[in-house]
């Protein structure tokens, strides 16, 4: 591996992380564990760098990693949890406006398949059908998730829900 390789995958770090941390937090609704999936995927793919160099989409190649993680780890977290019989702690919202908190617990209020299509198709800007390949659902699928969030978020923040043909 040479300073070349090395200079290419710090930049596609570079340029990625934050897409991939909110992608993951998408799933997982905890910032601190969709960060250190993301940097795990990350590890995975420094290791299997000429593999993810020669992929079309190398981003999207790290993604469906963290994405494989992140849903691993929901899938121990809930068997854990059904074998210990306890809930999950309360998130904190992060620090910021007030009217970001609003949004911030209007997302996280969400239905976890809602919150997943709407952090991924909105906050780390992914085409409808690229969500649906990442989450494997049809489009239709997304789309209709998509519309129910906008009216529960609409709702939940006091607001008249916008049409958006995704």
């Amino acid at each position: 591996m040479g300073l070349a390789d090395q200079e290419w995958f710090a930049a596609l770090y570079q340029s990625c992380y934050r897409r991939l941390v909110l992608a993951t937090y998408a799933l997982t609704n905890d910032l601190g564990e969709a960060e250190e999936i993301t940097q795990e995927a990350f590890a995975l793919a420094y290791g299997r760098m000429a593999r993810v160099a020669a992929a079309d989409q190398p981003e999207a190649w790290i993604r469906t990693v963290a994405v494989n993680l992140a849903r691993r780890r929901g899938r121990r977290r809930a068997m854990l949890d059904r074998l210990l019989r306890r809930d999950h702690p309360e998130v904190l919202a992060p620090a910021g406006s007030d009217e970001r908190l609003d949004v911030h617990r209007a997302i996280r209020a969400l239905r976890s398949e809602q919150r997943a299509v709407v952090v991924l198709h909105y906050l780390a800007d992914l085409p409808v059908d690229e969500v649906a390949s990442l989450l494997d659902i049809p489009i239709g699928t997304v789309k209709s998730r998509l519309s129910r969030a906008r009216a529960a978020l609409a709702a939940a923040l006091g607001t008249p829900a916008e049409v958006d043909h995704a």
